[in-house]
């Protein structure tokens, strides 16, 4: 298994970043690289606990489709989706925040698995770890942005 950890500090308030980071729309505009889009479940405004996204989006030249579910939240200080469908053997996305002085500190912790065993985790490490993590880096980039400058 394969996992990136990203701390992103962010000088706004902890409920804005909490409610930006479970932004459908944002993380749509986030991800215009790869054209990705809310298809069914929840299509547009702020995800929920239990509730789930099924995203289409262009990767590696070829349109794929991926499933999640929040399957916990506690306002505003966390969120964890996993992967139901889609082309990963596993994925699970914890969304921590903290609050700091005026900073809110917003962690990523992305755990994935690639299938096809020795393959798959060769790939992981050699391309797509990489991959994940500048995916993440981007839509942290328009999270802060949006919660600093608005």
């Amino acid at each position: 298994m394969a996992a990136i950890y990203l701390e992103t500090p962010i000088k706004a308030d902890i409920h804005k970043v909490f409610d930006l980071a479970r932004d459908i729309d944002l993380h749509q505009q986030s991800t215009g690289k790869t054209n990705e889009k809310a298809i069914a479940g929840r299509t547009s405004g702020l995800i929920e606990e239990n509730e789930t996204v099924t995203w289409r989006a262009r990767h590696l030249g070829v349109y794929q489709t991926l499933t999640t579910k929040i399957i916990s939240m506690e306002k505003p200080v966390q969120f964890t989706d996993i992967m139901l469908k889609g082309a990963f053997k596993m994925m699970k996305h914890q969304h921590i925040f903290k609050k700091k002085n005026d900073i809110t500190l917003m962690i990523d912790i992305f755990e994935f698995e690639s299938p096809l065993g020795l393959i798959g985790r060769l790939f992981n490490r050699i391309f797509l770890k990489n991959y994940m993590k500048n995916f993440l880096l981007e839509r942290n980039k328009l999270i802060k942005n949006l919660a600093e400058n608005h």
